[in-house]
C-alpha cells in the first residue's frame, strides 16, 4: 500500500526510495503515535508527504548537460550592447545607466552628475539616439 502511494506520486523509479524514508520516518515517530491512531493512514500520509519531497528534490537538481550552451551573452548583457555602451560619451553612458539601470529621476541626476535636469534628459536622448544607431537589434 505505502509503494503504491509512493508510485503513483513519484513513478516507478523513485517510488522506492520514497519507500524506505516512510518508513524510516515511521520507525522514528512510532513511539510517539497515539495507541487508537489507524496506523495505514499514518503511513500512507508519511509516504505522501516523503514522495513529495523526493519530487521536489529532484525538480530542482541542476540537470547535468554535455555542453553547455553559448548564450552569446557576458554578464547578463549582450557583448554588441557593451561596446555600443563603451562607445558613448562618459556623460551619456552614466546618465543613461542612472536613468534606465537605477530608475533614478532626472533631477537627482542632474544633483549627481552636476547641471540641470533639462541637460541630464538631453545627455539621455542623446545617448538612447546613439543607441538606435549604433547597437544592432535582431529583427522579430
Amino acid at each position: 500500500m505505502v509503494l503504491r502511494v509512493c508510485r503513483a506520486v513519484l513513478g516507478p523509479i523513485d517510488a522506492e526510495d520514497a519507500w524506505s524514508e516512510t518508513f524510516l520516518s515511521a520507525m522514528r515517530g512510532y513511539p510517539d503515535l497515539d495507541p487508537d491512531a489507524n496506523v495505514q493512514a499514518w503511513l500512507v500520509t508519511i509516504a505522501h508527504r516523503r514522495a513529495i519531497d523526493i519530487g521536489r528534490s529532484r525538480t530542482r537538481a541542476p540537470a547535468p548537460v554535455a555542453n553547455i550552451p553559448e548564450t552569446g551573452r557576458v554578464d547578463g548583457f549582450d557583448p554588441d550592447l557593451w561596446a555600443a555602451l563603451a562607445a558613448l560619451p562618459d556623460k551619456q553612458r552614466r546618465t543613461l545607466a542612472y536613468r534606465y539601470l537605477a530608475g533614478l529621476p532626472y533631477g537627482e541626476i542632474a544633483e549627481l552628475m552636476g547641471g540641470s535636469a533639462e541637460a541630464a534628459r538631453r545627455a539621455a536622448a542623446d545617448g538612447i539616439k546613439t543607441l538606435r544607431t549604433t547597437y544592432p537589434r535582431e529583427s522579430s
